[in-house]
């Protein structure tokens, strides 16, 4: 068990697994930071990884408030929009097994689409310059101010129909960017036709099982089990209540990826060793997205935006990173090649600062620049 002191009394923190950092001064940084997650509250797994080592990885809370099972490095969370890193991945592999193309258009994998979908290519849909309307708009259309528990789930699938009955885009493809959970969706839905398989099946022959990551999978209610699973939660009173799934929790290719900070270990070696692609098929990845209208913004900030990667630098060193926000989860990923410096904070509650902890983390572990 691990131990820390707080005004003066000795308690036993929620974490099941040992810090690995011979420096315990940033385990106890890191402690305090998730200082007000209670033994018996939903909380969050950390890892990080310094030169290809895990130098932390602690959990604290629990997987839910029913089992009260204490979170660890094998539990596995929603990682919502992180998930994006995978779907573009497996568009990629589609590109390096020359199936797919980043300059195809949405009307030649799908002949029944819109005819603004000539204009809307693979890559559009990677960098979020598609103008696809979003999925959740045309949803709140369709049913109004009902209640989302009475709202049936999309998927993916559902997603495309919408999408082939709407007659125009936000915007040019290509002239602005605007992130677009529809774009990766879609996305799921092009792996699926081109590779003739399930998204979940396919990321998992060319993802997950190559690279031992045994306990990872796109999560599909009825089909699958999340082994070790951890539920969302968002704080009620002076409580929490389990916050899991909404009416957007179904689709895949923008959210659906269950994983743990172990298997996101493995996920982060095979980035930085290339193990899927070869250093120059992963730079398009790397390369952030030119609007022909101007740089990318979002509210009122500059954005650099890739393939399901956020390029923009922290502190003046190179990042790639995401970040994943849905109901009950906040979930984050922090990587600095040159600096050989990973972060990853999972968190199954929804008061909690994914990308905030991660960053005050890595603050911690890197060196100053001369």
């Amino acid at each position: 068990m691990n131990w820390i002191r707080r005004s003066g009394v000795i308690l036993m923190a929620s974490m099941s697994i040992s810090a690995l950092a011979a420096d315990h001064r940033p385990a106890g940084q890191i402690d305090a930071l998730f200082a007000s997650v209670g033994p018996t509250a939903p909380g969050a797994a950390v890892l990080v990884i310094k030169d290809g080592q895990k130098v932390f990885e602690r959990g604290y809370g629990v997987t839910d408030l029913r089992t009260l099972h204490k979170i660890d490095a094998h539990s596995n969370f929603r990682l919502a929009s992180v998930t994006k890193q995978f779907t573009a991945m497996a568009i990629m592999l589609l590109v390096h097994d020359g199936k797919l193309g980043y300059e195809q258009p949405l009307t030649e994998i799908f002949p029944g689409f819109p005819a603004y979908g000539k204009s809307i290519t693979v890559r559009h849909l990677l960098n979020h310059t598609s103008g696809l309307v979003d999925y959740e708009d045309l949803m709140a259309k369709q049913y109004g101010n009902t209640p989302d528990d009475q709202i049936p789930q999309i998927s993916d699938a559902g997603v495309l129909a919408l999408l082939e009955k709407t007659d125009a885009t936000k915007f040019p493809a290509g002239a602005k960017w605007e992130y677009s959970n529809s774009g990766y969706c879609m996305l799921a839905m092009v792996v699926e036709k081109v590779s003739g398989k399930s998204f979940g099946q396919f990321l998992k022959e060319r993802i997950f099982v190559p690279l031992r990551m045994a306990n990872t999978l796109a999560y599909e209610k009825g089909k699958s089990e999340v082994p070790n699973r951890a539920y969302g939660h968002t704080p009620q009173g002076k409580g929490f209540r389990e916050t899991d799934q909404s009416s957007t929790s179904a689709t895949l290719g923008d959210g659906g990826v269950y994983t743990s900070v172990d298997d996101m270990a493995r996920w982060d070696d095979a980035l930085q060793h290339h193990t899927l692609l070869s250093e120059k098929e992963m730079q398009p990845a790397l390369t952030a997205a030119q609007p022909s209208g101007g740089p990318a913004q979002e509210n009122g900030h500059f954005v650099s935006y890739g393939f399901g990667w956020f390029l923009e630098p922290y502190q003046g060193r190179r990042r790639m990173w995401h970040y994943g926000e849905t109901v009950g989860f906040r979930t984050s990923i922090q990587r600095f090649p040159a600096d050989g410096l990973s972060v990853i904070v999972l968190c199954n509650r929804a008061d909690l600062n994914a990308i905030d902890s991660a960053l005050k983390i890595a603050d911690l572990y890197l060196k100053p620049i001369p």
